[in-house]
């Protein structure tokens, strides 16, 4: 066998990996807030509106992350 023969080669768009990775960070984080707002309501049922406004707000900047990560393989892989 040659030391110049090619055993695997990656083909495709590393971007996709690249997102695979980025949206490990935005999931744990909405598990996280998900699951500490269930553990606050069932504390504090009184303060149900504004537990759920703060899971809301901080769902939305989980989700942001998540979309800037989807959105940047394409504005620095288009060669």
């Amino acid at each position: 066998m040659a030391a110049t023969e090619t055993l695997a080669a990656v083909s495709g768009s590393i971007g996709s990996v690249g997102y695979g990775l980025s949206a490990i960070g935005p999931g744990i984080g909405v598990g996280i807030i998900f699951g500490n707002g269930t553990q606050a309501l069932a504390r504090q049922p009184e303060a149900a509106g504004l537990i759920r406004a703060n899971q809301i707000l901080g769902f939305a900047f989980c989700e942001a992350l998540a979309l800037i990560g989807i959105v940047m393989p394409f504005v620095f892989g288009a060669k």
